[in-house]
Order: structure tokens, then sequence, then C-alpha cells
């Protein structure tokens, strides 16, 4: 969960721990909580726990890849529309490329790239995130109101009708069911 005293979270993977500190040095001062991960298997891991507002590849790791480490990110429910950032140091052959914006990516950086360049992708992301996570709180809190107005609408039902009620047995209204109408109006007055 993210809010204002929480940035969102950009995770790094990487099989070379020079590379995760260079990333991390490029994205100093950006509103992000950057998590490390130097294997495929340990990002995935990471995905099961944590939300990210951007997923920063690399794409040549030993073991699982970053195209195949893609595919798993992309094949969960709960991670398949977190963006992907490849960053290779493979020369600038096409095919990788392809490889990566097939394996899922919305972006694909050859090594040496420009920090700005990056500085400006990530800060892209995270406000689209940022968004996202505001509008999905204000559409949950439109549900909650909707909600207790439509109770309150049934506690006006139901207080009418015992309004009713009173005065077609006794053609008057007493005391005991106005109150009664009452107390049923109180129980579901919306907050508003």
């Amino acid at each position: 969960m993210t809010g204002p005293d929480r940035p969102a979270k950009v995770l790094l993977v990487d099989d070379r721990r020079d590379n995760l500190l260079a990333l991390e040095a490029i994205l100093q001062g950006l509103p992000v909580q950057t998590v490390a991960a130097e294997s495929g298997e340990e990002a995935l891991k990471h995905l099961l726990v944590d939300d990210f507002a951007l997923i920063l590849l690399d794409a040549q790791m030993p073991t699982m890849d970053g195209f195949e480490t893609a595919r798993h990110i992309k094949r969960r429910e709960r991670t398949r529309h977190v963006p992907i950032i490849f960053l290779t140091a493979a020369d600038r052959d096409s095919h990788l490329a392809l490889r990566g914006y097939a394996a899922g990516a919305v972006d694909y950086l050859t090594k040496p790239f420009d920090p700005w360049v990056l500085r400006a992708k990530v800060s892209v992301f995270v406000e689209l995130w940022n968004m996202t996570q505001t509008l999905a709180a204000q559409s949950e809190l439109v549900r909650v109101r909707e909600t207790e107005l439509r109770a309150a609408g049934v506690a006006v039902d139901e207080a009418t009708a015992l309004l009713k009620a009173a005065l077609a047995a006794d053609g008057e209204l007493g005391r005991e069911q106005v109150e009664k109408a009452m107390a049923v109006l109180a129980k579901s007055r919306p907050r508003l």
C-alpha cells in the first residue's frame, strides 16, 4: 500500500551487485523505494509479497534470464500489469529488444544508457502508479458511500412503513410510533 507517507516501490533485478548499486544511485532523490533482487527467482519472491510500480529487469542473467522472469511475472494475475523496463548490456540487436517486448516489456534500454532518461521514464511510471492508487482509493470510498446511502434509503422506507401502519391502525401517531421510526432512521444515517 502506498500513499503520501510511503513511496511507490521499484523492483531492481540484476545478477550483478554493482549494477544494482548503480541503479539505486541513479534513482536516488526520486519519490521511490527501491528493492533489489539478484536473480529472477528472488524477484518473483518479492512480487509475491509486495506491490511494485515498476520493474527494471536485466535481460541477461544466469539460471533464469530476464525474458523468462518477465513471462512468469506476466502470467500471474497479481503482477501481470506491472510495467517492465528491460536493461541489457547486450549489443543493440533488435531481436533481443523484440524478445523483451514479446515477454511483456514496456521499454528496452541498452547499456550504457542515459541515467536522466531512465529517471524520466521511472518518474512517469511512478506518477501513473500513484494516480492509479488514488483512483482505487476514491473508488472504494464511493462504493462505501453508495452502500451507506442504500442502507439509509431502506431505513427511510422502513420508517415510512412504520408511520403509515401506525396511522392506519388508530388514525393518529403516538409518541412511541414516532420514536420507533426515528430510531430506524438514526441507525442508518450515512456519514457525509
